[in-house]
């Protein structure tokens, strides 16, 4: 599949053709009733949390409700294809994360183009994922998980929320970095994944950090590595993957968007509104709690991410083969 990152990144950096007076005007008004922001994924998740701490500022700073609707299926592609149909007049938005990048590649039949039909508002937030292991499992290090793969081709079994999820294609890069030959397990979410990698049932995930920290922390999964080029505040004695594995790179992120031809004057706003959130000490240090860095920055830097995103997990998707559940 063909993605126009460049008339993206042009629409992205893009204004509407609107006599300032009007464009004025409308972004100070804005909003004049309740804001909807639409979460794919159930209640109580990381997505759902960081939608709900959005919410609430945007809430008290903007003086109307910004109200949180899950609607999950299809890995999110319900809740995106909401989005898409929605008006574009600021009152409908839409939690991303990382899977809708890879929506892109991993859906042939979606009804939209997500880099074409939906517009970045702002970055929230980027986490990192942990490759973990069963402490039963005889490895403390990735090198050591490598040489153990290569020698017990296969037999290693590698859990995931689902396939084409986050967990699911950062476990595929590293095999196709490394080469090295795990069974990719698949659940339906990263809870039971965790129950059977806890269990023993399965040997190695990669989980988002806000997912397994807890266990982390409580000696009940072993940690070899985080995804991301640095090393996580939360966990700051474990590895990155790309010591080991030499340009290796995998997070998860989190931003809002909103459908296309919104006013550039409302998504400049909610820009603005969601930075100044994300330099609150309070709701930084949730955000770090949750194991993730911040993400700031202007809706053409969270759109380069997006668009970035989409390429690199087209390679993984296509490589690997995965097909959605």
């Amino acid at each position: 599949m063909h993605f126009p990152r460049r008339e993206f990144l042009r629409l992205v950096a893009g204004t509407a053709a609107l006599p300032v007076v009007s464009r004025i005007a409308r972004a100070q008004t804005y909003p004049t009733r309740p804001v909807r922001i639409v979460v794919g994924f159930p209640p109580g998740g990381p997505g759902d949390i960081l939608a709900r701490l959005t919410g609430q500022w945007l809430s008290e700073r903007l003086g109307h409700p910004f109200i949180i609707e899950n609607r999950p299926g299809a890995g999110g592609n319900v809740a995106t294809q909401a989005v898409v149909n929605a008006s574009p007049d600021g009152y409908t938005l839409l939690l991303v994360n990382a899977a809708n990048a890879i929506n892109a590649t991993l859906y042939e039949k979606l009804k939209y183009d997500f880099i074409r039909d939906i517009v970045p508002v702002a970055g929230i937030m980027r986490v990192p994922l942990v490759l973990e292991v069963n402490p039963s499992l005889p490895v403390k290090t990735v090198p050591e998980l490598i040489a153990y793969a290569k020698a017990n081709p296969a037999k290693l079994n590698m859990a995931s929320a689902g396939n084409g999820t986050p967990q699911h294609v950062s476990g595929e890069l590293f095999k196709m970095m490394a080469g090295v030959n795990m069974t990719h397990v698949p659940y339906r979410g990263s809870a039971p994944a965790l129950a059977d990698l806890l269990g023993g049932q399965v040997q190695v995930m990669f989980d988002t950090m806000p997912a397994s920290i807890e266990y982390l922390r409580a000696g009940k999964l072993r940690p070899l590595a985080v995804t991301t080029a640095t090393r996580s505040e939360s966990l700051p004695d474990i590895p990155t993957v790309a010591d080991f594995v030499l340009g290796y790179e995998s997070s998860a992120f989190y931003g809002v968007a909103a459908p296309k031809n919104t006013p550039a004057e409302i998504i400049d706003k909610l820009n603005k509104e969601i930075n100044a959130a994300l330099a609150d000490p309070r709701t930084n240090a949730r955000l770090v709690a949750l194991g993730g860095t911040p993400f700031t920055g202007s809706p053409a830097e969270f759109g380069k991410l997006i668009a970035d995103e989409t390429e690199k997990w087209a390679k993984v998707v296509k490589f690997a083969g995965i097909k959605p559940d």
